[in-house]
């Protein structure tokens, strides 16, 4: 299988924060696993066989939106694939696509027609053309479109302290960031739960978990403290219970698998 990730272009790049795409020509069988990382955004697929979600047992439309991921889930495909994923910054499904966001957290939204799009022309469109570059493009002159009618919406200082945090790599305290901002704590975290889903505590707990797998995946460190300490949690223990809350497994059997 092969794993692209593309960097957006600054056109995009306020509210899209990573492009993945997932090609695979030879497994008959591919499960991709998928774990909390903060961020909702649109998939497509084009496969042989259809692309189902577990543990949901959903079988997913060809172009559909999805929220925050806070339960582990695993996409499986048979056959040949081609998907495409853009990530959003978490602050965009509200002013977008009208959308309460908790109403899709570990859920998804089927897309209707745009500003200026039939959403089905649009997947004619993806689906007529072989190049990557092509589909990829046209799925981001929607989301321009979209941006185009609905930037007035956009709620600016969410998009701030979802920068905040990741750039502290979810370790900052969210009452320091609230004084930044001039803001009554209170205030900042209804605002932010409003635009995307879950409250900016619960986002920099998932940012802070994302940077620790990360960690254990590319195994950059000696002992699990290691990876305890760099990410600011209070002991092993405490990063056994977060990690095992967002994987279903500990630490060292995620290592393992």
């Amino acid at each position: 299988m092969d794993i692209q990730n593309i960097i957006p272009d600054q056109s995009i790049a306020l509210f899209v924060k990573n492009i993945l795409v997932f090609e695979n020509k030879d497994t008959p069988e591919t499960v991709l696993p998928f774990f909390a990382d903060g961020y909702p955004g649109l998939l497509f697929h084009q496969t042989e066989n259809g692309l189902t979600i577990q543990p949901h047992g959903k079988k997913m439309p060809t172009i559909f939106l999805y929220g925050q991921t806070i339960k582990p889930i695993s996409i499986h495909v048979n056959g040949h694939f081609q998907i495409i994923i853009f990530q959003f910054y978490p602050f965009v499904l509200r002013a977008f696509w009208g959308i309460n966001p908790q109403d899709i957290n570990d859920s998804c939204h089927y897309l209707t027609n745009g500003p200026k799009n039939d959403i089905n022309k649009i997947i004619s469109e993806i689906l007529l053309t072989s190049a990557m570059e092509e589909k990829i493009r046209i799925i981001i002159n929607l989301l321009l479109d979209y941006f185009e009618q609905k930037r007035n919406k956009l709620d600016f200082l969410v998009r701030e302290v979802i920068q905040y945090i990741i750039d502290s790599r979810g370790i900052i305290p969210i009452k320091e960031i609230a004084e930044k901002e001039k803001l009554n704590i209170r205030t900042l975290e209804r605002r932010f739960l409003k635009e995307t889903g879950i409250s900016a505590k619960q986002f920099a707990k998932i940012v802070q978990f994302q940077s620790s797998l990360n960690q254990l995946e590319t195994k950059d460190f000696s002992k699990i403290n290691d990876i305890v300490y760099a990410n600011g949690y209070a002991d092993q223990s405490h990063f056994i219970r977060v990690f095992k809350a967002f994987t279903g497994v500990t630490p060292n059997t995620f290592g393992k698998i």
